[in-house]
């Protein structure tokens, strides 16, 4: 399970001395406790992976956001360490759609009828069932409506 290889990647950090890693695998087990607590149970229960990814995306797109903000702040020190975390967390992650799929697909739904951005969007993100990124099912859609 995807909790169990973060447990052993954890500890493997902490042996090696990796801070980084150890406080953004600490920070993850912290949100998969509070998720489950969320979602009524009780946080010693083990989270599903199912779960753990959707809170392992949500960490993700935090990160870029941080590191967006950094950016624009002139704070490249901390644009960095939010930046090293996102790859910590991205291995953690399956792999997307790329944007040549999400296209194929896209042209496909457009070609059994369905033109309205939004339902193409919405119908785009059912078909990969959460393995493509909103973000670049978005720029597809409006390169393919122009």
């Amino acid at each position: 399970m995807l909790l169990q290889q973060i447990k052993t990647d954890m500890v493997a950090a902490m042996k090696t001395r990796d801070p980084i890693k150890v406080n953004t695998l600490r920070g993850a087990m912290t949100a998969f406790t509070n998720e489950l607590v969320a979602k009524g149970k009780k946080p010693t229960e083990e989270i599903a992976d199912a779960d753990a990814i959707v809170v392992l995306k949500r960490l993700a797109k935090q990160r870029k956001d941080s590191i967006e903000q950094f950016t624009k702040g002139g704070r490249t020190e901390l644009a960095e360490k939010e930046s090293a975390e996102l790859k910590i967390i991205e291995t953690y992650l399956p792999q997307t759609a790329s944007r040549e799929e999400i296209e194929k697909v896209a042209r496909a739904k457009i070609a059994e009828g369905i033109t309205d951005a939004g339902k193409l969007t919405g119908a785009i993100m059912k078909e990969f069932a959460g393995s493509a990124d909103g973000a670049d099912v978005k720029a597809v859609v409006q390169a393919l409506a122009a």
